[in-house]
């Protein structure tokens, strides 16, 4: 009943895990360029532990382990806004922006000009370009993005952006709400920039209220059977305490 016990508390552990995997997703669904996450699991057969209750002398138990989390990176629905500085990347791509931490790297292509005319997204983060931060003069008019990432105004030619790929996308790690660290980015060569639209979430709101549902069942189950468990266990202290 011990082992029992045990087994039960690492599953509701991966749960608890889990439920805060889908908690995050569905908090994000308006989040712009935001990606799911999804929690894998596995088996943990425990090295030492043993259960002799059975008929064979050599039972291993095995345990729920939460190996690693998952990047949806599928693209969510475009959308168009008609504000010439938002920007959507169809394919793997990644802008790149400028944070106190370092170069991190967004989908979330919302941007705007701040009070020195540097472009940058909602964070305030500056956009990098080919050749650092792009910079807008306060009189300039007709902006233009092409889809290489080429930026173009009234006063000409301002560069371009700079859009990564990564080489393995599941290494790069989450930073902070919508940012991306990590990873070997490489310069794209598969990603198109849309102006005049952003991406959304591509977190499914009917999957992930169905994944909670799912999820809080789950738990609840288990610790259903931990309590049956645990007034079996006393059941028999009381039997074997009146023998005595």
């Amino acid at each position: 009943m011990e082992n029992a016990q045990l087994i039960g508390l690492s599953r509701q552990i991966a749960l608890q895990r889990q439920m805060d995997v889908v908690a995050n997703n569905i908090a994000n669904m308006n989040t712009t360029g935001f990606k799911a996450e999804q929690l894998l699991f596995e088996e943990y057969m425990m090295p030492v532990a043993r259960d002799r209750d059975f008929e064979f002398p050599d039972q291993p138990l095995s345990y729920t382990n939460s190996w690693a989390t998952v990047h949806d990176l599928s693209t969510g629905t475009l959308i168009q806004t008609g504000n010439p500085l938002d920007v959507a990347l169809q394919g793997e791509g990644f802008l790149v922006v400028q944070t106190a931490d370092g170069e991190k790297y967004t989908r979330a292509g919302s941007l705007a000009i701040g009070a020195d005319g540097t472009l940058m997204d909602l964070s305030g983060n500056p956009v990098l370009g080919n050749g650092g931060p792009i910079q807008f003069a306060a009189t300039e008019t007709d902006i233009n993005i092409s889809p290489d990432g080429t930026i173009s105004s009234s006063e000409g030619l301002k560069g371009t952006l700079r859009v990564v790929e990564f080489e393995d996308p599941q290494a790069a790690e989450r930073f902070g709400d919508n940012l991306w660290s990590g990873g070997t980015p490489l310069a794209a060569t598969a990603t198109t920039v849309i102006q005049g639209s952003i991406e959304k979430s591509n977190v499914s709101s009917v999957g992930e209220m169905t994944e909670m549902i799912r999820v809080q069942r789950s738990y609840e189950s288990v610790a259903s059977l931990m309590q049956k468990q645990d007034e079996q266990r006393r059941t028999a202290i009381q039997k074997l305490g009146t023998l005595a």
